[in-house]
């Protein structure tokens, strides 16, 4: 490779990782927090309360709520009763808690999650298409020759068989 897709794999690498900065940021942040999804980690419970249809089935109230691994564990008088609340068949008033993240971060992993049924999907397509191209470009930032090259594919190599024993074993 010429010194000119050097000078220029170095340029975009520097002004599309200025650029990127903030979201990389998020990313790594809702990333960490993702980690935790399966806890109460970070998360506040709130209380709601929603009018739905009146005479819904246990099934029908598990999809209305969107609530995981909702049981009612007793039904009362027409009023199903679950961990996180009460539902009011004959009324079809339902009081519940959720817990959830503080909004900024419910709104960062949103982002972080989103796939084709979002319309921000391609948000996601731009950064892990400048990702991949960090990975590229890196080796274009020192010349072949150099010790900080070698020493680079050498890390590079390292970073590699990690990722496979990570998968792997």
């Amino acid at each position: 490779m010429g010194k000119n897709t050097r000078s220029s794999m170095r340029v975009i690498h520097r002004y599309l990782g200025f650029f990127l900065a903030g979201i990389m940021a998020m990313y790594a942040l809702s990333g960490i927090v993702l980690i935790f999804r399966s806890t109460d980690f970070l998360k506040q419970e709130i209380q709601v309360e929603r009018m739905l249809k009146p005479s819904l089935s246990a099934d029908e109230l598990n999809r209305e709520l969107h609530i995981k691994n909702l049981k009612v564990s007793r039904e009362e008088a027409g009023i199903f009763y679950f961990k996180q609340g009460t539902y009011n068949s004959t009324t079809g008033r339902a009081v519940y808690s959720v817990k959830k993240l503080p909004i900024v971060l419910d709104k960062m992993t949103k982002l972080h999650k989103a796939n084709t049924n979002s319309p921000i999907y391609f948000l996601n397509i731009f950064f892990g298409l400048s990702l991949l191209f960090f990975v590229i470009s890196a080796f274009w930032m020192f010349l072949p020759k150099t010790s900080v090259f070698k020493k680079g594919v050498y890390f590079t190599l390292a970073g590699i068989i990690l990722t496979l024993v990570i998968l792997f074993v």
